[in-house]
């Protein structure tokens, strides 16, 4: 990046705290300002950083881009004051409440010239890169993908689907892109636990699982190809591909016993944090005024599968925005 971006963070709750946290570690920005409707908690965001707490409009105005990671429904609010102002914005996954609210933003923005992220954090995870190359060489039977955890200590408005499966969903549709044909669901626990199973035109089969209420951190990728087998940890930053599974008969002490083996390979994944990443490829998409990464129909689309499965899931009566496919609830 050449010359350094002012920036602001609107909203600092429990993600937007390190967005402000990472922009400060940043060569190529001035963390110049934070806002949250918590007065308290944007002084106190705005002195662990060396800031001044302000008002979001003001912020909006006075950088050159900001990241928005207030609650859901605050998003088309805060991006219209960026818009307004020629400032360029991460918004913070998911993208909006109403699909329609969302596709007025883009046009807007665009409109505008203005830059508009949505912050899908892991397609900036260091495995992902991987995983594109890998992905490229070989045929993909199915995909499953699994984001477990326990409750947190803090009110989430969005359910297990549009706060964490919302992630590999994303995921899926830019590792495998295919329109999707058919959406077998299951929900459970109060919208805390859900199951999705995706029927893609390629004839990949994708299963997602999102939970609060497991007692163990997981986030992890398994695919099976027609030549290998790859696992993928995306808090470890770690994958493993199975290839070339053997079967045979050995005797051993007069008995005989079938085994199986395998080569497997652990392919090299340069770590690093997948926010400093987003933030770094955001704020170069600014700068040289370039279509992001993650983009506002990318973001669409992904909020379009998360609505179709809650609906499905747990019954929530809205279908606006919902992704259009031909399938059948259990």
């Amino acid at each position: 990046m050449g010359e350094t971006l002012d920036v602001g963070v609107v909203g600092v709750g429990a993600m937007g705290r390190h967005h402000a946290r990472v922009y400060n570690e940043l060569s190529g920005a001035t963390l110049i300002g934070v806002a949250d409707a918590n007065a308290d908690r944007a002084k106190q965001i705005a002195d662990e950083n060396g800031v001044r707490a302000c008002d979001s409009a003001e912020l909006c105005k006075q950088a050159d881009a900001v990241s928005i990671a207030v609650p859901t429904r605050y998003h088309a609010e805060v991006a219209r004051q960026c818009i307004d102002a020629g400032t360029g914005m991460l918004i913070e996954k998911p993208l909006v409440v109403k699909t329609a609210t969302g596709r007025d933003l883009i046009d807007a923005a665009d409109a505008e010239d203005v830059t508009l992220q949505v912050g899908h954090i892991e397609r900036f995870n260091p495995v992902t890169e991987v995983l594109d190359e890998i992905l490229a060489d070989i045929d993909v039977i199915s995909v499953s993908a699994k984001r477990l955890g326990p409750s947190v200590d803090r009110t989430v408005e969005d359910s297990a689907v549009t706060d964490l499966m919302i992630h590999d969903i994303d995921l899926i549709c830019h590792l495998l892109p295919s329109a999707v044909s058919d959406i077998q669901v299951s929900g459970a626990a109060q919208g805390r636990y859900a199951t999705a199973t995706l029927e893609f035109a390629s004839g990949v089969i994708g299963s997602l699982t999102a939970s609060r209420v497991t007692e163990k951190k997981i986030r992890q990728f398994k695919i099976t190809a027609d030549s290998c087998y790859v696992t993928a940890d995306f808090i470890d930053q770690s994958l493993e591909v199975h290839r070339q599974s053997v079967p045979e008969y050995v005797a051993t002490d007069n008995e005989v016993r079938y085994r199986h083996e395998s080569i497997v390979e652990k392919p090299a994944v340069r770590t690093g944090e997948p926010l400093k990443r987003e933030l770094e490829s955001f704020l170069d998409a600014v700068q040289t005024n370039s279509q992001p990464r993650v983009t506002g129909e990318d973001g669409i689309q992904a909020v379009e599968l998360a609505q179709t499965i809650d609906r499905k899931a747990f019954d929530t009566g809205s279908s606006e925005g919902e992704f259009t496919t031909n399938a059948q609830t259990d």
